[in-house]
């Protein structure tokens, strides 16, 4: 707020602890803030309180995976500082506006050491940050939402030279996509330059997502053109080895020990649990869903078959996923007991995933429960083989199809509640 004095808030400390301790980060038990002076529309206060200095963690590193098996992508920093406004820049009526919102809240900035290779790499390096975080609440994570950005610092140089390139900066990078494009679009671009024999410029460029090309904003600044300075409005904090000894009692199972633990656990194939454990909220509705059911595969089955395609088809991330883990246990126990059948069972599902109903009571509601009177049918059956005495004769003479359409007839008659084992054993029966 306009003339307000900042306040240091306890849990973004703790916060950043937490990320740095799950990077494995030095914390600086001795941090303190500065002040990083520049005009800026979205920055009405003229300056932001950041980190300069003494960061709060240093010299960590993530493991990542890649083709050429595992690699340490190193960290130089986490820094935390506060967040500016938000320019929306609008092509049609050629202006900018700015949302100031977010202008104050509290971020983390990690600073990677230049150790990815390739766009790939790249992507790697941000999931497995945004799992650790994501894991330990810290943030959602949401890139179309800003809870979580990254600028790319980007250069190139021929093969076999040891000396790094003139790097340039690309913002506004808000999707894992768009992010790899923009690395492919600024390598070509600065690729070409140096092969027309030109310089590559040291500047801060936009990445345009529609047109998938960057164009130049400013040209990139140093840290003495932002006058650093002591921060006169926040103390230094002193983080004794306690404070770092509570935090690390507090840290959650992380993906790494998950992904282990249902292995052994749950009995549940390699590649199911890596999906399942991706996303922390998948991983605890999976979980919850087991406590109930006792049954790991079909709940595993249930996430891994018609979650993933309905989020495909609805266009979302698995931490959008609304359904509770008693209902998905509910229709495991459905068709594990035979009352509604599988074709039936995706039917209530998708009513699961979209608005959370019990299925218990849908399937009462809507009467889909599986009809296990042999007498009912029996006489449906008999009624479909008297409709359909061509598929009757083409199965005496050997055409086993025959027999698949006459359970689809009956199946079809009995408006999808029969079980298909009972159809076909009747139907043999009777034939």
């Amino acid at each position: 707020m306009p003339g307000s004095l900042p306040v240091l808030n306890k849990q973004v400390v703790e916060y950043a602890v937490a990320v740095g301790l799950a990077t494995n980060c030095q914390i600086t038990q001795y941090s303190k803030f500065d002040r990083k002076n520049y005009f800026y529309p979205d920055n009405p206060q003229n300056y932001q309180i950041s980190q300069l200095y003494q960061p709060i963690c240093r010299n960590g590193y993530v493991e990542i995976d890649t083709p050429s098996g595992s690699k340490k992508v190193r960290i130089h920093e986490i820094h935390m500082e506060e967040d500016a406004g938000k320019l929306v820049h609008d092509e049609w009526e050629d202006v900018s506006i700015v949302d100031f919102n977010r202008s104050g809240v509290p971020l983390i900035e990690i600073v990677s050491e230049p150790d990815m290779r390739s766009a790939e790499e790249v992507i790697a390096y941000l999931e497995s940050l945004r799992q650790i975080i994501q894991y330990l609440g810290a943030s959602d994570c949401k890139l179309n939402e800003g809870s979580m950005r990254a600028d790319v610092n980007l250069s190139v140089r021929e093969v076999g030279s040891n000396k790094f390139g003139t790097r340039t900066e690309m913002k506004n990078l808000n999707s894992f996509k768009a992010i790899a494009h923009a690395i492919e679009g600024e390598r070509q671009r600065q690729i070409e330059l140096l092969e027309m024999g030109r310089k590559v410029i040291q500047e801060t460029r936009r990445w345009d997502d529609n047109k998938e090309a960057s164009h130049a904003m400013r040209s990139k600044e140093d840290a003495q053109d932002y006058r650093y300075f002591p921060e006169p409005d926040l103390v230094p904090i002193v983080i004794s080895d306690e404070w770092i000894a509570e935090i690390k009692s507090r840290q959650p199972e992380l993906r790494k020990e998950k992904l282990e633990r249902y292995k052994k656990q749950y009995d549940i194939p390699e590649y199911d649990a890596q999906i399942i454990t991706s996303s922390k909220h998948m991983a605890d509705i999976f979980e919850a869903a087991t406590e109930i059911c006792q049954k790991p595969k079909k709940v595993s089955n249930w996430l891994m078959v018609e979650t993933m395609r309905l989020l495909k088809e609805n266009n979302m991330e698995p931490e959008d996923i609304r359904f509770s883990p008693m209902h998905l246990a509910g229709l495991v126990e459905l068709t594990e007991s035979k009352a509604i059948n599988s074709s039936v069972a995706k039917e209530v599902f998708e009513e699961v995933f979209h608005h959370d109903v019990d299925p218990k009571v849908y399937v009462e509601e809507k009467g889909l429960k599986t009809v296990h009177d042999e007498e009912a049918l029996r006489s449906v059956i008999e009624g479909v083989i008297q409709e359909n005495p061509q598929s009757v004769e083409d199965f005496r003479s050997g055409k086993e199809k025959a027999l698949g359409f006459l359970v689809g007839q009956t199946m079809k008659a009995m408006q999808g509640k029969a079980n298909p084992a009972k159809v076909n054993e009747i139907l043999r029966d009777l034939l």
